[in-house]
């Protein structure tokens, strides 16, 4: 057994609530440099949040005002972002724990996501989660195929933590999730192989 086939066959939701950071091997140019929060990882699939492609429109502001939620401004405000290729016409809210509503998919004791519009009311109105990030789209694998991917070398994955799922800082993001591994993203080959 490889050290890659003990990683891989731990508990079928081994990734949930972690952060999977895209190796520069990647062949998928949607996903290069990318960091993805990881909401499910189950024997039927996985789903995650792209977390650093942020949308500079809408803003927040206008996306309330195409939904028809006040007030108007609102009295907070969230980061939008691009969750993914999947599903892209669909909002989700990546947020904290501390709040949920019927119909939030608790990840762990400290990520949730909700993906119907009460959380932007609560939002709006000054209330609701304290840290949020809405998305619109997702990331999703079918039944193995992340595992496979790991496997293939195309992600790393990292514990999650507060600055890298929800602060502005895109740009840095990948090499902030690789720092965490401590990893120098220009010490990384390109190229996958095997020992």
């Amino acid at each position: 057994m490889t050290k890659t086939d003990t990683i891989v066959s731990r508990e079928p939701n081994w990734l949930t609530g972690q952060i999977l950071v895209a190796m520069p091997a990647m062949q998928d140019p949607r996903f290069v440099q990318t960091v993805i929060f990881l909401c499910a990882h189950t024997q039927e699939g996985a789903m995650g949040v792209v977390l650093n492609r942020p949308l500079r429109r809408p803003k927040f502001v206008e996306l309330l005002a195409q939904l028809g939620i006040e007030p108007s401004p609102p009295q907070r405000q969230v980061r939008l972002g691009t969750g993914g290729p999947v599903d892209d016409n669909r909002g989700f809210v990546l947020h904290s724990a501390d709040w949920t509503v019927e119909g939030s998919m608790l990840v762990d004791e400290h990520y949730a996501l909700t993906a119907n519009l009460e959380v932007l009311q609560a939002i709006a109105a000054g209330a609701g989660p304290s840290q949020g990030l809405l998305v619109l789209g997702y990331a999703g694998w079918d039944a193995g195929q992340l595992d496979e991917e790991i496997r293939q070398n195309a992600w790393l994955s990292v514990p999650a933590d507060e600055a890298i799922v929800y602060d502005e800082d895109c740009p840095s993001k990948w090499a902030r999730a690789l720092a965490k591994l401590k990893i120098d993203p220009g010490m990384l080959s390109g190229t996958a192989g095997r020992a």
